[in-house]
């Protein structure tokens, strides 16, 4: 059996994975039920995938000591086995259970899907997971949108320079009365498809 793959992702509602300033999104806005949704994510047994450079910006919050990361759902996700597709990363990594797979992420997620005997989820890794989702790869999107628009100080739009898809809405949950979770199926969109059913 195929292994599912979630890119899961949090967003501003304008649609930004990131902010170029000090202030951010997810900061502040981790409320009680957020926390433990994210840990009942993570608790299931599964395998991460990350991008390099994800995986080297988890590793310098880390060392910096960044209190967002010092949640328990952080905890338990850097304790699950990993994969970081990188053509320059070398082993050991500064990961409790982190492999590299060299090359294309879409060859070694396609194999991850294959072999593996346990879900596989990445936490951000946008461009990565752009490239998996033309490729058919991913099954669900997950999308975590926070109550703030970072229009002057957002960076690293989520969907920037994606294929068109066709979104299934799977499941959605309000979490602390202000935080949207929303899980897609992800299709990519097919003009041919769409003209026949009009047709």
């Amino acid at each position: 059996m195929t292994a599912t793959y979630t890119f899961d992702v949090f967003t501003s509602l304008d649609g930004f994975g990131g902010a170029s300033s000090e202030w951010g999104g997810y900061s502040g806005k981790q409320g009680p039920e957020l926390l433990a949704r994210r840990l009942a994510l993570y608790q299931a047994d599964q395998r991460m995938v990350f991008g390099a450079n994800t995986y080297r910006t988890f590793v310098e919050l880390l060392a910096a000591g960044d209190q967002d990361l010092l949640d328990p759902w952080v905890t338990r996700m850097r304790h699950l086995p990993a994969t970081v597709v990188s053509s320059t990363l070398k082993e050991p990594l500064e990961w409790p259970d982190a492999t590299v797979a060299h090359g294309d992420a879409v060859d070694v997620v396609a194999r991850l899907k294959e072999e593996s005997a346990v879900p596989l989820r990445s936490h951000g890794s946008l461009s990565m997971n752009r490239a998996l989702m033309a490729a058919g790869l991913v099954d669900y999107l997950q999308v975590t949108i926070f109550p703030v628009v970072t229009g002057q100080t957002g960076d690293d739009p989520i969907l920037r320079g994606a294929a068109d898809f066709d979104l299934e809405l799977i499941e959605t949950r309000t979490l602390d009365g202000r935080t949207q979770e929303l899980t897609y199926r992800p299709t990519v969109h097919s003009p041919v498809d769409q003209a026949l059913a009009l047709g």
